[in-house]
């Protein structure tokens, strides 16, 4: 059997289709430069702080010496071309879930192939929850980071002023929170060219270093790098705690596959970013080298004394941009946790009519700023701050790689060799800088690792609390086949009023507890009944011939029809849309929900000492369903026409 080649190998006809409707048609040329401002503005600001850190008082047995500095830009600059050129540009990005990349989108394929082996799915589903968890962790580190290490230049200028410094990171977030409600579809568009003008600026930083010493050229060479970590292992090895913040937001690339796309990434990397960063690394390696004493702060002693204050304005606004990225990143794998069950279904807003994705979450938005805002406080500077981003960073790496590894060959077929190579070779930079990283963990690293183990908790809560909550209702509701047949009993037959109504209910097997109620407190039953089950699949997108599947009931009265409507995790849960286009696809004019009423069961969870969840959890889960938002929102029903029932369940 001939193997497809993973290196060539195209999307779908149907997923091509679909990424072209999501990005809205947009020219390979418009589409690089938007992610541009999007895709990299993490990895684009990490020069801010990378070797700031590595020289650090924190890493003072690295110093400014010709074997110290050789030996950090070549790390830098092979780490940056193994994990992020190869790994991610190369392989990882073609690794698309129906078009779209992120983690929870190769652990839902991961999972597929398992599907006899409950072990194995649940392994990966644990590696997919993890990822998920440490990136809210990212998504926290990296605001408090990226803008205090752009502010941090004014004390080049103002040596002075340095007490400044947090007031002016904290008014900063504070706008970047707030505005939050507005979205990005306007302030969007100048992202692309912001962030063109800020690798150029990169590049243009270094060059003139590199042409006064190019001797620092010799560093492209992995034989520097090597030569350092025998020469000095103890020393290399905490310098590696450091070097990985060159790639932090590498995992980008992939996430963000779904919204521009394999290629504009692609070129946007190769042609543009690649060379700038490493430009501007090689710079100021060139830098420290003639000027010692500029390790203090290489990036911003990279220009004369005049180009500090405008270019700490262009970081702040480059910082900006990539803390916007993180947070938008955190909205989508919220909206994902959501789908999929992990989190409660939170009140999302849209803020732009033409871009599905372009929303906010305010919860999300209210507990990250505070969140940052404290870290800012505590922290103070982005050299302690970047003791706590790096455990983060090398964790979430070297689980996209183990389930990589796991895809490439379940799903592309690649050999035992080729699959032991690609993981042996990558994984000897990611496991590295992990290890390096947790000798951290009480300085700073315990953070993301904190953070991360709240999200794991609150989400396995979450899910272990749904679970019970469906077992209990489905013994209160009943099997919905002894309902319908009870209806047609001699004596019991409810009476029919006109009109069509829905009945929006998460299981096929039971009675929605509204239908229950309806009839047994009203005695009467609509002409048309509608009972539809909203399924969200483990894929990201459903095509709308194979989303709704029609159910008829013999033993029910006449009128009443089952329907199933299945979403993937980034589309839109839309049911009166999904059904009015069924009804005119299917040619079924009972699906006709013009004029329909919808009717929800609204339950009221008590936390109460019972067999199931317990202790904390218990009412931690109690909690979160007080912040879930009702399902009119979340399926788009007319407000006008929807009505909720109550109801409570013990837990």
């Amino acid at each position: 059997m001939k193997l497809a080649n993973p290196l060539t190998r195209p999307l779908t006809v149907a997923a091509q289709r679909k990424a072209k409707v999501r990005r809205g048609g947009q020219s390979t040329a418009a589409l690089t430069l938007a992610a541009l401002g999007v895709v990299f503005g993490d990895i684009g600001t990490s020069p801010l702080y990378s070797l700031q850190t590595v020289f650090s008082a924190e890493h003072n047995a690295v110093q400014p010496t010709p074997e110290h500095v050789y030996g950090i830009i070549s790390l830098v600059f092979w780490s940056i071309t193994m994990i992020v050129t190869v790994k991610y540009v190369t392989f990882v990005i073609r690794a698309d879930n129906d078009g779209e990349g992120g983690i929870l989108s190769l652990t839902a394929m991961v999972r597929r192939q398992f599907t006899t082996r409950p072990r194995a799915s649940k392994l990966a589903a644990a590696a997919g929850l993890i990822g998920a968890s440490l990136f809210f962790g990212d998504s926290v580190i990296t605001p408090a980071i990226s803008v205090l290490s752009a502010v941090e230049g004014i004390e080049v200028a103002y040596p002075d002023f340095p007490h400044i410094i947090v007031p002016i990171a904290l008014t900063i977030l504070i706008v970047l929170f707030a505005s939050q409600k507005y979205g990005t579809s306007v302030v969007g568009r100048a992202f692309g060219p912001i962030m063109f003008c800020w690798f150029g600026v990169l590049a243009a930083l270094g060059l003139p270093h590199i042409l006064e010493n190019p001797g620092i050229l010799v560093a492209l060479s992995p034989y520097h790098s090597w030569k350092f970590i025998f020469a000095e292992p103890f020393i290399a090895f905490i310098a590696m705690g450091a070097v990985v913040l060159s790639v932090t937001g590498a995992e980008a690339l992939y996430a963000d596959v779904g919204h521009f796309g394999r290629r504009p990434i692609q070129l946007a990397w190769l042609c543009y970013i690649w060379p700038a960063l490493t430009i501007c690394y090689l710079g100021q390696g060139a830098m420290v080298l003639a000027h010692p004493e500029t390790i203090s702060n290489p990036f911003f002693n990279m220009g004369p004394s005049w180009t500090v204050l405008p270019l700490v304005i262009l970081a702040t606004m480059a910082t900006v941009i990539a803390s916007q990225a993180v947070i938008s990143g955190a909205y989508s794998v919220a909206r994902q946790a959501m789908r999929l069950g992990y989190l409660p279904t939170l009140d999302v807003k849209q803020t732009s009519r033409h871009e599905a994705g372009q929303i906010t979450i305010p919860v999300v938005t209210g507990v990250l700023f505070v969140c940052v805002a404290a870290i800012v406080l505590i922290f103070q500077n982005s050299v302690a701050l970047a003791s706590a981003y790096g455990l983060a960073v090398t964790t979430t790496l070297t689980l996209e790689t183990l389930l990589f590894c796991v895809f490439a060959r379940k799903i592309w077929m690649w050999p035992w060799p080729l699959v032991i190579g690609f993981g042996g070779v990558i994984l000897s930079f990611e496991a590295t800088y992990f290890i390096a990283n947790l000798a951290k963990i009480f300085i700073g690293g315990w953070l993301p690792l904190a953070i991360g183990g709240v999200m794991l908790f609150i989400m396995t809560t979450w899910q272990a609390g749904r679970r019970e909550v469906t077992r209990r209702r489905e013994i209160i509701e009943g099997t919905l086949s002894d309902f319908l047949e009870a209806l047609t009993q001699e004596g019991r037959e409810p009476i029919r009023c006109p009109g069509t109504i829905v009945f929006p209910h998460a299981s096929d097997r039971s009675v929605p507890l509204a239908l229950r109620q309806n009839v047994s407190l009203n005695k009467v039953l609509h002409e048309q009944v509608i009972l539809v089950q909203v399924k969200t699949i483990h894929v990201p997108h459903v095509d709308e011939e194979e989303c709704v599947t029609i159910r008829h009931f013999p033993t029910a009265p006449p009128g009443i029809i089952g329907v199933t409507l299945r979403f993937g995790f980034f589309q839109t849960r839309d049911v009166p849309m999904a059904l009015q286009r069924a009804s005119e696809r299917l040619n079924m004019p009972e699906l006709d929900v013009s004029r329909a009423h919808y009717l929800l069961s609204h339950l009221d969870i008590e936390a109460i000492r019972t067999p199931g969840i317990r202790g904390f959890r218990r009412a931690l889960f109690v909690l979160l369903t007080r912040t879930a938002s009702s399902p009119s929102k979340h399926f788009r029903l007319p407000s006008e026409r929807t009505i909720e029932l109550g109801s409570r369940i013990q837990v």
